[in-house]
């Protein structure tokens, strides 16, 4: 997303906007898988260490909790983003290895561009923006269905075959039920272990389980989530450092600081600054 630090959404929400597509000043990164359909011009990422081209009316898709960053951009381009949270992404019915390249950092582009693509992209902003709540659910699930034929094609060009079943497997459940924990409760004081217990899960079976899906650790994504949440804040509100502390659940200000500095490269009053004056 090229105007992500604007952003001010829920991290558990779907949302649908059209922006003019721009260099960002830094990398960021947020709770959503996120879907990128540029309607003229086009754009390229520096994404997890790599350059990836996002080209006009060929949709792209990326877990945007792996730090992104546009780093060129076409003057005046239009883009529209869509946010998809992760728990409506992990319950798709996906094979278990395009979900885990997608978490692990794969960027899945739309194999063949479909003239149509652009087409469709522009519908669901202009439902999303004026529909009423069945008009939105309506967009939300073509989203997804979107993103199941995105991966269907994908696997078939590559001559893999694909089921049309794809049973929930347990390691799937696990890390659905929890990501929704730390989703409802990352504000609070957390361990593997009361973590584990709200799922009524053993702390192996928990870290075993998101290893399996998402290939990171439990501790790993509440790290993550509660760092989208502080950059949400700290770029969408005038609210105190210290508040932002405990929204988030750093629980004291030197350990916020020292976490942001490490995964960013900046402090917390930098980030917040340098996202102003852009």
């Amino acid at each position: 997303m090229s105007d992500a630090e604007n952003l001010s959404l829920p991290a558990r929400d779907f949302f649908v906007e059209r922006i003019i597509a721009n260099t960002m000043i830094g990398a960021h990164w947020h709770d959503h898988v996120e879907l990128n359909i540029m309607l003229d011009g086009g754009m390229t990422y520096l994404f997890d260490g790599r350059q990836e081209h996002v080209e006009p009316g060929r949709l792209a898709l990326f877990w945007a909790a792996i730090p992104h960053q546009t780093i060129v951009v076409t003057p005046g381009a239009s883009l529209i983003c869509i946010y998809l949270p992760l728990a409506d992404f992990l319950a798709l019915p996906l094979p278990e290895a395009s979900r885990r390249g997608l978490m692990q950092g794969d960027f899945v582009t739309e194999a063949v561009k479909r003239p149509v693509t652009p087409v469709v992209a522009e519908q669901w902003h202009s439902e999303w923006q004026t529909g009423d709540t069945q008009r939105r659910q309506i967009v939300s699930d073509e989203v997804k269905l979107s993103v199941r034929r995105l991966f269907l094609d994908r696997a078939t060009d590559r001559g893999h075959v694909v089921s049309n079943r794809h049973p929930l497997s347990p390691a799937l459940r696990h890390a659905q039920l929890l990501t929704q924990i730390i989703n409802v409760h990352f504000a609070e004081s957390l361990t593997l272990g009361t973590i584990g217990d709200m799922a009524g899960l053993h702390p192996t079976t928990a870290n075993r389980a998101f290893g399996d899906v998402l290939g990171i650790s439990v501790i790993e994504y509440l790290t993550r989530y509660r760092l989208s949440r502080a950059m949400q804040q700290l770029t969408g509100t005038d609210d105190a450092l210290i508040k932002v502390v405990m929204d988030c659940g750093f629980g004291s200000t030197a350990r916020f600081y020292q976490v942001f500095k490490d995964r960013t490269g900046k402090t917390p009053r930098q980030f917040r600054q340098m996202m102003r004056r852009g």
